[in-house]
């Protein structure tokens, strides 16, 4: 017999809320705070259910890291209503957003550096979410600077992720939002000049 529509909703609902609670935890507390009890409690669902989702925190860590890595290539997406400058400054503006300069998702992104080294399933997912991501802002530049080798347009793009990573890093720290609106300005002058 075949799931309904409202079945599988509810099944979907759950594993987000897993996710969910695995993300809020690796912000909170790192991979150590991050066990299949401490996850079901965050996400107030029975210590079965995510075991009936996950085999262990491998797996479930790995789902969580999958699901963040969507998020950074979405932020990379071109919007067909606007121009390729217009795609590419979005993109690099995206990353200062209110939304990513709190102190939860900051201590996240703190974390997912330090977890890659931590099992070789998680260094694998980085490296190919980085490289995703790069890809993605990569086609941005090129589509924006049609004159730009894709050697050149990969090279910019390495250079523009290094830079949002140590906004996101000092950002962390406290910098003042003008530090961070030259950062971003910055990566506007490699992106386009």
């Amino acid at each position: 017999m075949s799931e309904t529509v409202a079945e599988l909703e509810k099944k979907v609902g759950r594993q987000e809320r897993i996710l969910d609670a695995v993300i809020a935890l690796l912000s909170q507390h790192g991979i150590s705070g991050v066990s299949m009890r401490a996850v079901a409690r965050e996400a107030g669902v029975a210590l079965g259910l995510v075991h009936y989702y996950y085999d262990d925190k491998v797996t479930l860590i790995s789902a969580a890291l999958r699901r963040i890595e969507e998020d950074d290539v979405a932020m990379v997406e071109p919007d067909p209503a606007r121009s390729p400058e217009q795609n590419l400054r979005a993109a690099l503006r995206r990353i200062a957003d209110a939304e990513y300069l709190t102190t939860a998702y900051l201590s996240l992104r703190l974390q997912l550096w330090a977890i890659a080294q931590a099992h070789p399933d998680f260094e694998e997912i980085n490296t190919a979410a980085q490289k995703r991501y790069r890809k993605g802002l990569a086609a941005l530049i090129r589509a924006a600077r049609p004159q730009l080798s894709r050697a050149e347009a990969n090279k910019r793009a390495a250079d523009i992720d290094i830079v949002q990573n140590g906004i996101w890093l000092t950002a962390l720290l406290g910098v003042d939002r003008a530090s961070i609106r030259r950062s971003v300005k910055r990566c506007e002058d490699i992106a386009f000049n």
